[in-house]
């Protein structure tokens, strides 16, 4: 017997009830979502036939090709579109996402560095050769083109690109390979599955919407989650909900653990307890969407080496804001004054024998013991207000057979703390405090 429409309301409200109380409860308990390292044998983008040395080289490289791109605004005002200067598939942390009504998954690469979260869509008028499916927004039923009057598109835009009919907003990311993604500004529902089971829907997101795709993005990806500052940037759309923190535990890298690194959103991102300090983040004016610092200085055991901070972009004439936290880029890089200063003292402090890296990349390398030992000094940075020790994991990296280097390099282009020094840290972003904070963790555990 059909139901009648009463009996079918009934139903649709008790289903709006049960959806609305699920986001509810674990909004208000916060959330957690998986990341997988792209070097993980558990991401798509791991290549079977690289040795993990040549991972590791590879990553060294991404770092510089990265930092490149931070030297510039992310936003930069054209005479028709947006324009957001990257690299393009540098980002070394990958997530799954849901977008549309039925949810349609997505593989994302995360970013720090980002102010847009962006994905291949049907149709595609010049696709990169994606080998998963590409997200069709004719099927969903909660998909819509910003209109190009519209204060978001206005706010995103400084001069807004129109559809043909002058009607849908239209965005351009350039990158600093020559890669473009190009396509519609629009909301759409996205999902965000937890890894307590439950998940958590977020209406009318801004999300860009690719129909002109090319370059070196890896074919298994769909695009950009976007986690740096911006109007649009993932963590910007949901600051309501989530009280404006995030944080993120990331697990050594290069081990065979294979452990997975977590994002945590809400009352999951709060870093407290022993062992917990703060720092403040520091504004700027045309460089929103990166996390900016102030690093104070360096110690190697009992000796501290005061930051300078020569890099133009990151520098100031007060000395705040002198280095970006970046879970994108591998390396610590530092200006060529501050890194060498730093490197002297390190290589004062370790009695082996000095080798070369084998790709001849990194600067300070050693030769370990049989048993992979190395007797490293305890290296601390000392932001403002906050003293965060480094674990040697975080420190030095191993190259070769035999070999580990120094995870440090030189860039006259921009001072970046990485995602290497990151390790086994919890890292708490509190976007309403404006503060970063740092707790020793194994995050293995977490």
């Amino acid at each position: 017997m059909p139901r009648s429409s009463s009996s079918l309301a009934l139903v649709l409200l008790c289903l709006y009830i049960n959806i609305s109380f699920s986001n509810s409860k674990v909004l208000n308990s916060g959330f957690s979502v998986e990341m997988i390292h792209r070097d993980s044998s558990r991401s798509p983008l791991y290549r079977h036939t690289e040795t993990p040395f040549q991972r590791v080289a590879n990553a060294m490289r991404r770092s510089i090709n990265r930092a490149n791109h931070f030297n510039k605004k992310s936003f930069v005002a054209s005479t028709n579109t947006a324009e957001s200067t990257v690299k393009a598939s540098q980002g070394e942390y990958l997530m799954s996402y849901s977008v549309g009504t039925p949810p349609f998954e997505i593989l994302g690469v995360v970013d720090t560095g980002s102010g847009i979260t962006w994905m291949q869509c049907q149709r595609c008028e010049d696709c990169y050769e994606q080998t998963t499916p590409i997200f069709d927004p004719s099927k969903s039923k909660t998909y819509k083109t910003l209109p190009c009057s519209s204060n978001m598109c206005q706010s995103v835009i400084s001069t807004p690109s129109c559809s043909s009919d002058k009607i849908g907003c239209k965005y351009t990311i350039k990158y600093g390979d020559g890669s473009h993604s190009q396509g519609d500004l629009s909301v759409e529902t996205l999902t965000l599955g937890s890894t307590n089971g439950s998940s958590v829907q977020f209406p009318n997101t801004v999300i860009g919407c690719g129909h002109n795709n090319k370059g070196t993005f890896q074919g298994e990806g769909s695009g950009v989650v976007g986690l740096g500052g911006g109007p649009v940037s993932l963590i910007s759309q949901l600051s309501s909900s989530i009280g404006g923190k995030f944080s993120y535990c990331l697990a050594p890298m290069f081990s065979q653990s294979n452990s997975s690194s977590k994002l945590n959103f809400g009352d999951a991102a709060v870093v407290s307890g022993l062992g917990a300090v703060s720092t403040p983040l520091v504004s700027k004016t045309g460089s929103e969407v990166f996390y900016y610092l102030t690093l104070e200085a360096f110690s190697v055991g009992d000796k501290r080496i005061e930051f300078v901070g020569g890099s133009s972009s990151s520098g100031s004439s007060n000395g705040e804001g002198n280095i970006i936290i970046d879970s994108g880029t591998t390396l610590t890089l530092l200006p060529q004054e501050d890194y060498s200063n730093l490197e002297s003292a390190v290589a004062d402090a370790i009695q082996a024998n000095r080798v070369s890296d084998p790709s001849n990349f990194l600067s300070l390398c050693y030769q370990t013991t049989p048993s992979g030992q190395l007797d490293v000094p305890v290296i601390t940075a000392h932001f403002k207000g906050a003293d965060v020790e480094l674990n040697p994991i975080s420190t030095f990296v191993q190259v070769a057979e035999g070999v580990v280097c120094f995870a440090f390099h030189s860039s006259e282009v921009v001072s970046i703390f990485g995602n290497l020094a990151q390790l086994n840290l919890l890292v708490g972003y509190d976007l309403m405090e404006q503060t970063v904070s740092f707790k020793p963790t194994d995050c293995t555990q977490e």
